[in-house]
């Protein structure tokens, strides 16, 4: 199983009570369950939140090998966890 980081923003950043944080999971959905199971509230923020890797939308069923190869440059694969936010 590889290393998946999530970078949370707005209301996700909130719900889980830091800014980023790196789960075993072979897809961004298995990371993602990881986290709620950490993190109940995080289940309803990501029911609504939109997943990126360096500004390329990913699903749930992404794995972390494509996340990688989403990246501009190397490092650990990182989704972006974006809630709705309003702003400009």
């Amino acid at each position: 199983m590889s290393q998946l980081s999530l970078r949370y923003w707005a209301a996700a950043r909130e719900a889980a009570g830091r800014d980023t944080e790196t789960h075993a999971a072979d897809t961004v959905g298995e990371a993602l369950e990881s986290a709620a199971a950490a993190h109940p509230d995080l289940q309803r923020v990501f029911a609504v939140s939109t997943l990126l890797v360096d500004g390329h939308r990913v699903g749930r069923d992404t794995t972390t090998e494509q996340v990688s190869s989403l990246m501009g440059e190397p490092g650990s694969p990182t989704v972006e966890v974006l809630p709705p936010f309003a702003g400009g």
